[in-house]
């Protein structure tokens, strides 16, 4: 598939080898195309980058996401898969979309945009490395249920496999695994690390 990475930070660039490794076409999209040297894919400008692509990326901080979109536009982005991996934070940490969720508001704003929230209740290694510790379970929420058969077959390239992605259900369901963010920040300083998953049991 054609895949458009809107950021080019960790998250990003651990989404972009993932991809790559699984045969993917794969390029970055950034404000500042000419200065992003020794990245893994090559890097357009975010407008350019989703030009034929299959699916996008929003690989920003989530509190970011809704203003380069719209810069994007929503004719470029009409009919494409969106993957939102964001938690929209505050200067104090505090949800921006604490009733809603971002991806419910990315949703809104793109009616035409098939938008499906994965990847956000993980740290950044795991996302691409799910390996590292195999309970680890994924969680998808969006409206499209192609999109979110599309989105799930990119997870299972990633190595999550079918066991380990559960669906939520549409993309109100967003809101939890975004709440979710303050217990995995308790956990994080608990343990010491971010290296950590959630096992659903049942």
């Amino acid at each position: 598939m054609k895949i458009a990475i809107i950021g080019t930070g960790r998250v990003g660039n651990t989404l972009a080898e993932g991809f790559v490794a699984a045969g993917h076409d794969v390029v970055f999209g950034s404000r500042d195309p000419d200065d992003r040297p020794g990245l893994p894919v090559p890097v357009l400008t975010t407008t350019a980058s989703v030009e034929g692509a299959d699916v996008v990326v929003a690989a920003v901080p989530g509190r970011d996401t809704p203003a380069i979109l719209r810069e994007i536009g929503a004719a470029a982005l009409a009919g494409k898969v969106l993957i939102d991996v964001g938690n929209a934070l505050g200067d104090s940490f505090d949800l921006l979309y604490p009733n809603a969720g971002l991806g419910a508001a990315l949703q809104a704003a793109f009616p035409q945009t098939r938008v499906v929230k994965t990847l956000n209740t993980v740290s950044a290694p795991l996302m691409a490395h799910p390996g590292a510790i195999p309970q680890t379970a994924v969680f998808l929420s969006g409206d499209d249920p192609d999109a979110k058969k599309v989105v799930a077959g990119l997870l299972e390239d990633l190595g999550w496999p079918a066991k380990a992605r559960i669906d939520l259900g549409d993309i109100s369901t967003a809101r939890a695994t975004e709440h979710y963010f303050f217990l995995s920040m308790d956990i994080g300083r608990a343990l010491g690390t971010t290296t950590y998953g959630i096992a659903v049991v049942s």
